[in-house]
């Protein structure tokens, strides 16, 4: 292992053991990219824009920041990430949501708050950079709840080998409208009693979700055993923040974040259910956060 990744694990205070899954998981994915990008570019000249799915907590970021690391390493690559968070719509127009369509679209993360039209450009802009060419990505502050000024995006200079485009939901597809009818949680029950939230949302992944994943090649999903887990796993995001002294005034205590999360039990269970079989590479997650198997689509 290199430094740079020995380093990349020490700062983020991962445990010793996720070496061992970086040698036997991920470095051999990223082998596999390297691979669907030389076949891809057989075909036509352009980068590979790789998804990465998987619920909160289940180390999407993580994931993508290695890969990026082995893939400048070991090829030489320029590894471009965005996230879905990044894309977030801002504050102000959140608020106009919460106002004209429904009040539950003022807090961020489910499809309908984010800038579709903006991540579809940025993708497109990525895919043609050239030589000494550069772009500036946005950047979310989440402290703040509200897209950074584009004075703090990040400059990346192409070409791009690789995008990668990471997110709780990406990838995702609508769900059947008669499913949406029955609450699953106490959100939608008492916030949301006629639905409308909800069929918004799945409206959203019909029309300019669906432009924005379309943009993909190849899908990867962090696939965690249960909803109980993730839910337990991201309140351990949220110690672990409290304990870096990072966003204090947005931590959140154990009441706050069963609310929160519920925002995203619907979608996040239906990607549970139906996505390992149309994702190319499926990582599977223990109770412990561990990646114990890898399936790869033939």
């Amino acid at each position: 292992m290199t430094s740079r990744l020995d380093r990349f694990i020490k700062d983020q205070q991962l445990p010793k053991a996720f070496s061992t899954v970086v040698e036997d998981y991920y470095t051999p994915l990223a082998g596999w990219l390297h691979q669907q990008c030389i076949a891809k570019n057989r075909l036509r000249n352009s980068p590979l824009v790789a998804g990465i799915n998987g619920a909160q907590g289940t180390g999407k970021s993580t994931l993508s920041r290695v890969l990026k690391i082995i893939l400048e390493e070991n090829y030489q690559w320029r590894v471009a990430i965005l996230s879905l968070d990044d894309i977030y719509l801002t504050r102000a127009a959140r608020h106009t949501l919460a106002q004209t369509v429904h009040p539950l679209l003022q807090t961020r993360g489910v499809p309908g708050t984010h800038d579709t039209n903006l991540g579809v450009e940025i993708i497109h802009q990525l895919k043609h950079l050239k030589a000494g060419q550069s772009i500036d990505l946005p950047r979310f502050d989440k402290a703040r709840d509200d897209r950074k000024p584009t004075s703090e995006w990040e400059t990346f200079t192409g070409p791009a080998e690789l995008i990668i485009f990471e997110g709780w939901c990406v990838g995702s597809v609508p769900m059947e409208a008669d499913r949406l009818t029955t609450p699953v949680n106490d959100l939608e029950a008492q916030e949301d009693q006629d639905g409308a939230w909800r069929r918004y949302i799945n409206h959203q992944l019909q029309t300019s979700y669906r432009d924005l994943f379309d943009q993909l090649d190849v899908l990867i999903m962090l696939q965690a055993p249960d909803f109980d887990s993730i839910h337990r796993w991201r309140f351990e995001q949220e110690q672990k923040l409290a304990a870096l002294g990072t966003a204090t005034n947005q931590i959140m205590d154990k009441q706050a974040l069963s609310r929160f999360i519920q925002h995203y039990e619907r979608l996040t269970l239906h990607n549970l259910n139906e996505m390992q079989d149309r994702a190319d590479v499926v990582l599977m997650l223990n109770d412990h956060h561990d990646v114990v198997r890898a399936h790869y689509k033939k």
